[in-house]
């Protein structure tokens, strides 16, 4: 009933083709890229000026009725899945760049922007945008903050958290607030911080300032292809050992360079069982030098075969190949879990071990494709749904690989959000006392859980499936499976 008093109110606020409430409307809206949760919310509305989200959330907070904020949809935890009869409000058409300020180096920009249309627009300013995930050609700003993405050039530049200077937020009750500033010096708590990674449970950004770095003078580029996973892994300590910092270094399987072939044909050694990458980039003298240390490196850490692109289009090649493995792996696989769990980089060759070993024991084939330098793990653990079974050894698989994480001193997540899939594991990495603290704080903001409830901290008596058992959230009510 308070849901219907509400949808009477969204009608004064929305024309009809921006307040969507048909079944064929809501159903593209039942999802994120964690498919095999669905949940279906009354209405899904579409605005197209931060006023109507401040006004929308207001409505909301007055019926006491729960809202989800989405942006492209593409997070793998689960953590823009509407609440059953709850709203969603897609941040989509929000996609202005506000201002590039080339001096301040800072870009202002809605939450619906794409991470990758920011360096785009700061490219003739001789500037971009640091954080770079994989799918940054389709996800958003909003997104990125309520995850604190990162990518593979997160080692030497840091997560989104770096990269965002200020903030204009509407909290779940309609509040109005500024947080932080233009300047990259700033005083008092670091509320921006505390924003950043909440999975929108405090609320929605809506105008959101970051910061900018001048473009490196030169890149240089190494891939390295070893025998074993486990070589791929330890080279990845040498390097970090050495004292050098590179941009990036990334590890591939060779389930992932199989799949990144079929779809980019990138020209990876194709028996490769480990491929790494690492990329040094900044001024011309540094990089030089550096990229003379580092193939000393590489070479000290057994690979059988060790290539440098030659040209700008080779290097770029060999990027698309890395950043398109999540999607191609869709190639091989019918259906895929994507975790992303954290081990200290001197776990990781040990880590990937035991994650082969899992994957043998279940009888499930595993991609690897991670963040190296910072030991932020992507398995892509392969099923078909179809067969009887094989969903729930895939999700034994993910649990094991995350419980893996904690008991060798990681985290369950890097940059893929706790959403609704690993709430269950939260008890495991975090006190009691913890967890009670990280509630306070977000029932002073939020005292209704109205914004996007269900996420991040356990509940509803029911575990994520392959923490608690096959179809859990089912089971509690809160999902629908596909």
């Amino acid at each position: 009933m308070t849901a219907q008093k509400l949808l009477r109110d969204l009608q004064r606020l929305y024309p009809p083709e921006r307040l969507l409430t048909s079944a064929a409307h809501l159903q593209s809206y039942e999802s994120d890229a964690l498919t095999m949760f669905r949940a279906r919310a009354a209405a899904v509305v579409l605005p197209i000026t931060t006023a109507e989200v401040v006004e929308t959330v207001r409505l909301c907070n007055l019926h006491a009725v729960p809202f989800v904020a989405r942006g492209s949809g593409t997070s793998l935890s689960g953590g823009s899945l509407p609440v059953a009869d709850g709203i969603v409000i897609a941040l989509g058409r929000l996609d202005r760049i506000l201002r590039i300020d080339a001096r301040q180096r800072i870009a202002v920009v809605e939450p619906g922007v794409r991470n990758l249309d920011v360096s785009l627009a700061a490219a003739p300013h001789g500037l971009y945008y640091a954080p770079d995930p994989s799918s940054q050609s389709i996800c958003t700003i909003g997104g990125n903050i309520a995850f604190n993405s990162g990518g593979a050039h997160c080692l030497k530049y840091g997560m989104t958290s770096n990269h965002v200077l200020a903030m204009r937020v509407v909290l779940a009750d309609g509040t109005l607030v500024e947080l932080g500033s233009e300047s990259q010096e700033s005083a008092g708590p670091d509320l921006v911080g505390l924003f950043v990674g909440s999975e929108g449970l405090f609320g929605v950004a809506l105008e959101i300032t970051l910061r900018l770095l001048p473009k490196p003078e030169l890149y240089r580029t190494v891939l390295a292809a070893y025998n074993s996973l486990q070589a791929a892994g330890d080279a990845v300590s040498m390097v970090v050992a050495s004292g050098i910092l590179p941009g990036a270094m990334e590890i591939m399987d060779n389930l992932a360079i199989q799949a990144a072939e079929a779809a980019v044909h990138a020209g990876y050694p194709a028996e490769a069982a480990g491929l790494l990458i690492v990329e040094l980039e900044g001024e011309t003298l540094q990089v030089e030098a550096e990229f003379a240390q580092l193939m000393q490196v590489i070479e000290e850490s057994g690979p059988y075969d060790v290539r440098v692109p030659k040209t700008e289009e080779e290097r770029l090649l060999i990027w698309k190949g890395r950043k398109s493995a999540f999607s191609a792996v869709g190639r091989i696989s019918p259906d895929y879990i994507v975790q992303d769990g954290v081990v200290p980089r001197s776990q990781l060759g040990a880590a990937l071990a035991e994650i082969q070993e899992s994957g043998r024991r279940h009888n499930i084939r595993i991609a690897n494709v991670f963040h190296a330098g910072d030991g932020n793990l992507h398995p892509l653990i392969m099923f078909d749904g179809r067969e009887p079974g094989a969903l729930e050894r895939a999700e034994v698989v993910a649990g094991e690989v995350i419980r893996m994480c904690i008991r060798r001193g990681g985290s369950i997540t890097g940059e893929h959000g706790v959403g609704m899939e690993k709430r269950a594991y939260l008890p495991e990495l975090f006190s009691a006392v913890d967890l009670a603290v990280m509630q306070r704080v977000r029932h002073s903001i939020d005292p209704q859980e109205l914004s996007n409830p269900g996420k991040m901290f356990p509940g509803f008596e029911a575990a994520p499936a392959h923490a608690a058992g096959p179809h859990a959230l089912e089971r509690a009510g809160v999902i629908s499976r596909m």
